[in-house]
């Protein structure tokens, strides 16, 4: 007689999880190509008015959705929760991505966003109020550990960080608790509710500064960079959100967040394919070194309860 444990130990994957995990792919094949994008815009664009420009025109297009929907507005507790979704992924990523990226080639950013599934799962662990193993910490230290060690041997100036890696790690640590927050509050309001509403609270603050960085450098450009600017407006900032924050919100934050392994990868080959720069053999080493922690990372968190 099979032991009935035994019998229901290997359940197989439900609808829920299958529809999380291809969100969540679609999702972070959206957001692949976000620092590309970016460092083809500041180029020729301010990037303050890359940073927040962008968010105002996903702001208009969140307004028609949540208008074509009909959708109720948010209870006080859950504005609070979208404040700190609104600081992470629509003030503080855009921002501090297009500041360093001034400076540093997409692919050096995509080396340092690669610990961000570690950064996303100990916000998602501290929020969850779980206990993980040392093993899990272990396991993120060793990945935070390798991207330092790859900001100063390439971007070391006199034994300090340049301003642009400091600019992309406080990218990473916003960005890593705009999805661990977005991504439970998705359970709540939708994927697509939660950042509509984010980008509509950000409106105030972000028209101010699009303005005022538009009046400091009057934004002239060519076509190819006005379609870097659009690809941030509609797909990074707007859509890509519909199907990421979704996606946690059906697949768990820990288990489809292993999918943003595959986006660092991603962003190196659109680095080389598309703006032509050169993937050291440092870059890959450090990512595939930074991944390999963040596997680990990964899995201790999905089996501390």
């Amino acid at each position: 007689m099979k032991d009935k444990s035994s019998a229901t130990a290997v359940r197989p994957v439900t609808a829920d999880r299958f529809t999380g995990l291809a969100l969540g792919a679609l999702g972070v094949l959206a957001f692949s190509m976000s620092l590309p994008a970016t460092r083809v815009a500041v180029q020729h664009l301010d990037p303050w008015f890359v940073a927040f420009g962008r968010a105002v025109g996903a702001a208009l297009l969140a307004w028609a959705y949540l208008r074509l929907v009909g959708a109720p507005r948010p209870t006080r507790s859950q504005w609070r929760r979208l404040s700190v979704v609104a600081l992470g992924v629509v003030v503080g990523f855009p921002l501090f991505t297009s500041l360093a990226l001034t400076t540093q080639p997409s692919a050096h950013g995509a080396v340092v966003i690669a610990v961000l599934p570690a950064v996303t799962a100990v916000f998602a662990v501290f929020r969850a109020g779980e206990r993980p193993p040392p093993l899990f910490w272990a396991a993120a230290t060793g990945g935070l550990a390798a991207v330092f060690g790859f900001l100063f041997a390439s971007g070391a100036v006199r034994g300090a960080l340049t301003a642009a890696d400091l600019f992309l790690l406080v990218a990473v640590v916003l960005c890593g608790l705009g999805y661990a927050e977005g991504g439970a509050l998705a359970r709540e309001l939708g994927g697509a509710r939660t950042i509509c509403w984010a980008l509509l609270l950000s409106l105030p603050v972000t028209v101010v500064v699009t303005v005022a960085a538009a009046a400091a450098r009057p934004p002239r450009a060519d076509v190819l960079t006005w379609l870097a600017f659009g690809y941030l407006t509609v797909v990074s900032m707007f859509l890509g959100f519909f199907a990421w924050y979704a996606g946690l919100a059906r697949g768990g934050i820990a288990r489809v967040g292993q999918i943003q392994l595959a986006q660092p990868v991603l962003t190196l080959l659109w680095s080389a394919a598309l703006l032509g720069e050169t993937v050291g053999a440092a870059s890959v080493t450090t990512a595939l070194g930074v991944l390999a922690c963040v596997v680990l990372t990964q899995y201790q968190r999905g089996r501390t309860r």
